[in-house]
C-alpha cells in the first residue's frame, strides 16, 4: 500500500527531469469501486500543476471533472498545460489519460497577492468539539471503499451511508492515517474528498454514487499545517433531485480557521 507522498515525490522528480508526460500507477488500496479514489486523482493533477507554477502564485480555485474510470494497477499519464500566465493570475489545465482516454480533467486558477482596499474576514466558527479519535464506519466488503484505509475519519453529526437517516449533512474530522512528511495544499486536496456524499445516508440499501464535478477554493492566508492535525469537515446538501445532488462543504484547520470551500455535483444511482 503506497503512501500519497510516494506519488507526489515521483511527480516532483519527473518534472525536475523536464518530463512532458508524467507516468504513474496506483494500486488497489486507492480504489473506490471500479475507479481510483477521486480525491487522490485530483490531488495528483494539482501537484503536477503546482510544481509547474511559481510559488508566489497561490491557488484560488481548482475545478475537477471526473470523466471516466481510472483503473488501478495500470499506468496512466498526467499532462499539464499553462493556458495563460498573466501579471496577476495564472490559468492552468491538467488531465489524467489512461488507455488513450481522458479520465480526469482539472482547471486551476492561481493568483499573486495584491494590495486591496477590500478586506472581509470570516467570523464563523465550526462549533465542533474534541477530543478526537477515529470512529468511522468499519470495513464492509463491497460497501466500504478500499481507499478509506488510508485515512482516519471521526464523524460527529449526520448518519452513516445506507442507514435510512433523515439527515442530509455530515460533520466530522479527518486526517491521513499515516501522516505525510510535510502537509501541503496537494495533501489537502487529497483529503477533502474522503467523505461519502451527504445524501447516501438517506438510502436504506447500498447504491452507487459518482462525483461529476468538484470545485475547491482555498482561503488565504493560512498557516502551515501540522501533518498529524485533524481537519474539520462540515458538508450540507443544498439540493437533490432527479438522480443528482449539489453539496457544499467547509474545511477548517486545527486552530479553527476556515481554509477551504468545497462544492460538488454528485450523480446518485438510486
Amino acid at each position: 500500500m503506497m503512501h500519497i507522498d510516494s506519488f507526489f515525490d515521483s511527480i516532483k522528480n519527473q518534472i525536475e527531469q523536464n518530463t512532458t508526460e508524467i507516468l504513474l500507477t496506483l494500486d488497489k488500496s486507492w480504489t473506490q469501486g471500479r475507479t481510483i479514489y477521486g480525491g487522490i486523482s485530483a490531488a495528483l493533477i494539482y501537484k503536477a500543476i503546482r510544481e509547474s507554477i511559481p510559488l508566489e502564485n497561490q491557488m484560488r480555485s481548482f475545478n475537477t471533472a471526473f470523466i471516466g474510470p481510472l483503473e488501478a494497477n495500470k499506468e496512466f499519464t498526467i499532462q499539464v498545460e499553462i493556458l495563460r500566465q498573466g501579471k496577476n493570475v495564472t490559468q492552468a489545465m491538467g488531465r489524467i489519460i489512461q488507455n488513450g482516454n481522458t479520465a480526469v480533467l482539472s482547471q486551476a486558477s492561481f493568483g499573486v497577492n495584491r494590495q486591496s482596499k477590500i478586506r472581509v474576514h470570516n467570523n464563523l466558527e465550526h462549533g465542533l468539539e474534541g477530543p478526537i479519535k477515529a470512529n468511522f464506519l468499519p470495513a464492509i466488503p463491497k460497501v466500504t471503499p478500499k481507499f478509506i484505509s488510508q485515512f482516519e475519519l471521526a464523524k460527529t453529526d449526520g448518519g452513516w451511508p445506507f442507514t435510512g437517516s433523515k439527515n442530509n449533512h455530515t460533520f466530522g474530522r479527518m486526517r491521513f492515517k499515516v501522516a505525510p512528511k510535510a502537509f501541503t495544499e496537494a495533501h489537502l486536496v487529497g483529503l477533502i474528498d474522503v467523505w461519502p456524499p451527504t445524501v447516501l445516508q438517506q438510502l436504506k440499501w447500498p447504491a452507487a454514487a459518482s462525483t461529476v464535478n468538484w470545485n475547491v477554493e482555498f482561503i488565504h492566508p493560512h498557516q502551515q499545517f501540522n501533518p498529524t492535525d485533524w481537519f474539520v469537515y462540515k458538508a450540507k446538501t443544498r439540493h437533490a433531485q432527479d438522480g443528482y445532488a449539489n453539496t457544499e462543504a467547509e474545511i477548517w484547520d486545527s486552530s479553527g480557521a476556515l481554509v477551504a470551500l468545497s462544492r460538488q455535483t454528485v450523480a446518485v444511482f438510486a
